[in-house]
């Protein structure tokens, strides 16, 4: 098991490498092939004159070959004064991922603001759209052809069908305009006022995870349904085992094993896009970030966001395929 931990560590640190070069290659080399000095994009306003620019690319290192300039790069993000070479100069520590000149902030401040709204959202809905999606199919598997087998499938083909940008408005219409179970409140932090936390992401949470869990749920009962028909499971049921421990430890558990795989996708991939989410109930988290930095032209940030929303990716499949030796003892083999 020790070995197949530190292969799959040694795996996630060759992906980091390959990701941290094809950034590099398209934030740094990229504005150089567009005739346009990657400094501009640094500093946030167009430099004074060419001798200013020349400084700035000597300060930054983009006169020094590319293999330099990488090393740089990395070794920035442990540190490093940033200037706009003009009035401002400001120390960057660890983990630097820049200075956004145009909000006059460390890009980590504002990673590090953002990062708790994303994460409230994806952790909460990942839980909700799991159980939910998992029960469902189970439940349409193991009576198929039932009421219960063609309503959850009905409702999961209508949940896949609808957007966040639809069904977000219409729950907000519901319970807070409608209703009034929810106050109009901006996001708190969860150990600032937990309940205020909870009323600020529980809508959210179930706009995406209504949208998961319908694809969850039609995956976990093909999944279901083939592991039910096969021999081993028959020969469960001839040995006299109970009907539970038939369907939980020897169905369900040969069935999650793909859920497992697209789960950690989905999470990792949800780090930093949630932008749809973000935008129709007002949170400020990564993808809400990344889209004003785009519009902005503001590169550190994007940058930054790019880097972190990578690193969520690789940890989430490093993860994943940690617990798949735990469900599948013969992928650690």
């Amino acid at each position: 098991m020790i070995r197949f931990i530190l292969g799959r560590f040694a795996g996630m640190i060759l992906v980091l490498f390959i990701v941290s070069v094809v950034t590099f290659g398209i934030f740094q080399i990229g504005p150089i092939f567009a005739n346009a000095s990657p400094v501009f994009y640094y500093i946030g306003k167009a430099p004074a004159t060419p001798q200013l620019v020349a400084a700035l690319e000597h300060r930054y290192g983009f006169d020094q070959p590319i293999p330099v300039q990488y090393f740089n790069f990395i070794g920035g993000i442990f540190g490093k004064s940033i200037t706009d070479g003009v009035s401002q100069t400001v120390q960057c520590p660890f983990p630097c991922f820049g200075y956004s000149f145009r909000q006059n902030e460390l890009v980590s401040v504002l990673i590090g603001r953002a990062i708790p709204v994303s994460v409230s959202i994806i952790v909460g809905a990942a839980v909700l759209w799991l159980v939910g999606g998992v029960a469902v199919g189970t439940a349409s598997a193991l009576r198929p052809g039932t009421f219960i087998d063609r309503a959850g499938m009905t409702g999961a083909l209508a949940a896949v069908s609808l957007p966040i940008f639809f069904t977000g408005p219409v729950l907000l219409l519901i319970f807070v305009y409608g209703l009034g179970w929810l106050p109009t409140i901006q996001y708190a932090s969860l150990l600032d006022d937990p309940l205020r936390w909870l009323q600020s992401v529980i809508l959210p949470w179930i706009a995406l995870a209504f949208l998961f869990a319908a694809l969850y749920a039609r995956l976990t009962r093909s999944n279901m349904l083939e592991t039910m028909g096969e021999d081993y499971i028959r020969t469960a049921r001839a040995k006299g085992l109970d009907r539970r421990t038939v369907i939980v430890k020897h169905g369900l558990r040969a069935a999650l094993t793909p859920i497992v795989t697209i789960f950690g996708i989905d999470v990792g991939t949800l780090i930093g896009t949630t932008v749809i989410t973000e935008s129709v109930f007002n949170l400020r988290g990564l993808g809400y970030l990344s889209i004003q930095a785009v519009t902005q032209q503001d590169l550190p940030i994007i940058l930054g966001v790019t880097i972190v929303a990578a690193l969520g990716l690789v940890i989430a499949n490093f993860v994943v395929d940690v617990l798949y030796a735990f469900i599948d003892p013969r992928v650690a083999v």
